[in-house]
């Protein structure tokens, strides 16, 4: 299992930059909302997607060729590659470019910020991860901030059954992010980062590619402007080859939790980024949910860094 904080005798630089990818991932994945509602203006959400990861596959291979030589991977390691395919890769984008066609990117941003809240939980319930009353505080209060952006400031509309396709693909987005992010927490103990993120890309592409042939739009791409393609370019290169396996990096070395942690910035960027380039504005019901949804994720983060810190020290003691 990956530990969950570097060892004392692990360099101080080397947690220094995997601290400074992470919030650098953060930001590129806070411009990947805005990049994703441009290209799906412009072209099928599913040939966007396969276009994407057809770009990031190439860049990964020939990374791993030139670092760790041609893959051998078990008949294991494809299960496991392919689980991570389809939950990462191919049903997240599905739900991720599908609900950009239907709702803001910066509201979708400030929904997915529930993730790490996501993950924390998902980690005690499967995993046996300590709990803390401050811990489940935390992840209830950034399911209410969540709650409050789905809903645009009014609860009701849940139970009044308003709420739209798209706030709920956005919400399947941190489902399956969450499932990502713990498998690839398996897959990192055989696989470097870098292979494990070329197999996702890879199985993801496939399933992506044969979906948009079967729709018919994988070569319906006519329409599609230079501000289409620079979109689906920075998706493909930045915010998947780049960023995934920055990711993949950070679980392996500082775990699941405290990686997760910097999602918090996502929305924070998308929705700079969503007001500076596409002048979208958001209303102070939906700023102050997600607001909840930050505050909330940062409560549950500290207190799992005491739960840690405490067992350490009783294994000290001990």
């Amino acid at each position: 299992m990956a530990a969950l904080s570097p060892t004392r005798s692990e360099p101080v630089a080397a947690s220094l930059a995997t601290y400074l990818k992470l919030v650098a991932t953060a930001l590129l994945w806070g411009a990947t909302w805005i990049a994703g509602r441009v290209a799906v203006s412009e072209a099928s959400p599913l040939a966007v997607a396969s276009w994407r990861f057809l770009l990031a596959a190439l860049v990964l291979g020939s990374l791993l060729v030139i670092r760790e030589g041609w893959p051998r991977w078990s008949f294991n390691d494809w299960l496991l590659l392919s689980a991570l395919g389809a939950s990462g890769i191919f049903l997240y984008n599905v739900c991720f470019l599908y609900g950009m066609t239907m709702i803001q990117a910066g509201r979708g941003a400030l929904v997915v910020a529930l993730t790490p809240a996501l993950i924390a939980a998902s980690d005690w319930l499967l995993f046996d991860a300590p709990m803390s009353p401050a811990k489940a505080a935390g992840i209830g209060l950034a399911a209410f901030g969540c709650l409050l952006v789905v809903t645009n400031g009014d609860p009701y509309r849940l139970f009044a059954g308003e709420v739209g396709l798209g706030e709920w693909l956005i919400v399947g987005c941190a489902a399956l992010w969450a499932i990502y992010t713990f498998l690839g927490r398996r897959a990192t103990r055989s696989l470097s980062p870098l292979a494990m993120t070329f197999g996702a890309s890879v199985t993801g592409w496939l399933m992506l590619t044969i979906a948009a042939q079967l729709q018919g739009s994988l070569f319906a791409m006519a329409a599609t402007t230079w501000r289409g393609w620079s979109a689906i370019a920075f998706l493909g290169l930045f915010g998947t080859a780049l960023a995934f396996t920055w990711y993949a990096e950070a679980v392996q070395r500082i775990g699941a939790t405290r990686s997760g942690a910097f999602i918090n910035l996502v929305p924070v960027s998308a929705v700079i980024l969503g007001a500076l380039l596409l002048g979208e504005r958001l209303g102070i019901a939906v700023l102050s949910g997600g607001a909840l949804v930050i505050i909330g994720v940062i409560i549950t983060n500290r207190a799992g860094a005491r739960l840690v810190a405490g067992a350490h020290n009783k294994e000290k003691a001990a």
